[in-house]
């Protein structure tokens, strides 16, 4: 009667596929050792490279009953090597006591030892020694994602919208030149048309933005959390924290905020960095400045403060300049010290370069505004033919009351992003007005502007600035000379 073997197949890596422990080279050393033994292997347990850790454990797990069950009927456990054969050495405590317990012998098709305590020892020690690099090799992968991190790359596969790709050897991601629209437009139907998730779902599928083309229409679950993603912002998020990124941005700041405002999730408020957002390029590499914002502990209690730098200084050759807010606020006080505005012709030059500037921006706020009267106006004619349907007896009370509802939420959502956009305009009308006082406001009044307010100013007025090492050098074709004095 030929024997009968239980065979256990598992590769953890890519790594040891390639030095040659792929699941089919261990089958079939499984095979060879029970032909050799007059035998056959009529029961394989497999766990890919690629499984999750859940997956492996259930596996394992699976193994481990079953040998119990059928330990009777069976001659042998087989694996490939010692340290095959468990993730841990609690793992293998497991398989040492079928072998004991329910006499159903450990057998490794590469690594035989004699079931001799001399045997076991050998065999625990060669366990221990796998179990340890799985250890380490846990340690390595952590740190080599904390670096990919702190570079300002995604820890592993990027949201959707990008797509992960390899540049000189290092695993990168860029915009998906299909999904990047999708993530976009649903933004813009959050924001300046008020649509409910399930309603951007609805509109994505119309228009013939799918999801995959397996699955065409986008799950309301996804959508909800693209829309709080802030990768497409410019974030990377590990270990629940988030992190400046170096991808590509898909969504603007306006916008982000609009769906924020949208979902109740804060209110309008000048909460942007001053000299953040497009305001300044790095002098070495191009690349914006960015800015955050630290906690730090001080014996007086917690104490923020803000720091700029280039969203690519941490880049092998890049200069690692990092400056504080208040060395930037220094500098443009230096450089503004002898300048005036006071003769009305430069007044007046001053307001219409600021009107000028606002120009583009006003008309797409007017573009936005007529977007959100013409949805205003929707809903009210699809609250009225609600009400007739109902009157008629066309849908049922339920039907009708829940119709209420989302219309409901759909117009306070609009009314919010009506809000904003006022809010917007009014700001920048006040900006307009006060350009000319901007030396003043710079030498006098700048500590008590709002960071929204210095960055509009700045924008405004000079356009932008480049970063040379520490200084600020402004990059526009704004006439300063003007107003010097003298």
């Amino acid at each position: 009667m030929k024997k009968r073997f239980i065979g256990f197949a598992r590769v953890s890596s890519r790594e040891q596929e390639r030095e040659g422990f792929s699941l089919d080279v261990q089958v079939e050393a499984f095979e060879h050792y029970a032909h050799r033994h007059d035998g056959v292997v009529d029961k394989i347990f497999r766990i890919a490279e690629t499984a999750t850790k859940a997956e492996q454990r259930k596996t394992f797990q699976n193994a481990i009953d079953y040998s119990k069950r059928n330990a009777a009927v069976y001659d042998g456990l087989l694996f490939y090597k010692i340290d095959r054969a468990a993730r841990n050495m609690n793992d293998f405590m497991l398989l040492e006591e079928i072998e004991k317990d329910y006499s159903l012998p450990f057998i490794s098709v590469t690594q035989p030892v004699e079931n001799t305590p001399t045997g076991r020892m050998i065999r625990r020690t060669l366990a221990t020694i796998g179990a340890f690099q799985t250890e380490q090799m846990s340690l390595d992968i952590r740190s080599g994602i904390a670096k990919r991190v702190a570079i300002g790359w995604f820890p592993s596969r990027c949201p959707y919208g990008y797509r992960n790709i390899r540049t000189n050897g290092r695993a990168t991601a860029e915009v998906h030149p299909e999904n990047a629209p999708k993530v976009q437009r649903a933004f813009e139907l959050r924001a300046f048309e008020g649509l409910l998730v399930e309603q951007i779902a609805e509109r994505l599928y119309t228009e013939g933005l799918f999801y995959t083309p397996s699955k065409p229409r986008f799950p309301e679950t996804k959508l909800y959390a693209i829309l709080h993603d802030l990768s497409y912002i410019g974030f990377v998020k590990y270990q629940g924290q988030w992190h400046p990124g170096l991808h590509e941005t898909l969504i603007d700041k306006m916008s982000w905020d609009l769906v924020r405002v949208s979902f109740g999730e804060q209110n309008y408020r000048s909460h942007e960095m001053g000299y953040a957002n497009q305001l300044i390029q790095c002098g070495f590499c191009g690349h914006p400045i960015t800015g955050e914002e630290k906690e730090k502990d001080t014996k007086a209690g917690p104490k923020k403060y803000v720091y700029y730098r280039c969203g690519r200084y941490q880049r092998h050759g890049h200069p690692r300049v990092r400056l504080r807010e208040q060395e930037l606020d220094l500098q443009l006080r230096q450089m503004l010290a002898d300048f005036r505005a006071e003769r009305p012709e430069l007044q007046r030059l001053i307001f219409n370069t600021a009107v000028s500037r606002l120009e583009d921006e006003r008309a797409s706020s007017e573009v936005r505004a007529e977007e959100v009267k013409r949805q205003l106006s929707l809903i009210e004619g699809q609250r009225d033919e609600l009400l007739n349907l109902r009157l008629a007896k066309v849908i049922p009370e339920d039907t009708f009351a829940a119709k209420q509802v989302e219309l409901q939420e759909r117009e306070t959502l609009i009314r919010r992003q009506v809000q904003l956009m006022d809010a917007l305009r009014n700001e920048n009308d006040a900006l307009a007005a006060r350009a000319p006082d901007v030396f003043w406001l710079i030498q006098q009044d700048w500590d008590t502007l709002n960071r929204k307010s210095k960055h509009d100013i700045l924008r405004l007025l000079f356009g932008g600035f480049v970063l040379d090492g520490k200084r600020l050098v402004p990059s526009n074709g704004t006439p300063l000379e003007l107003f010097r004095v003298g």
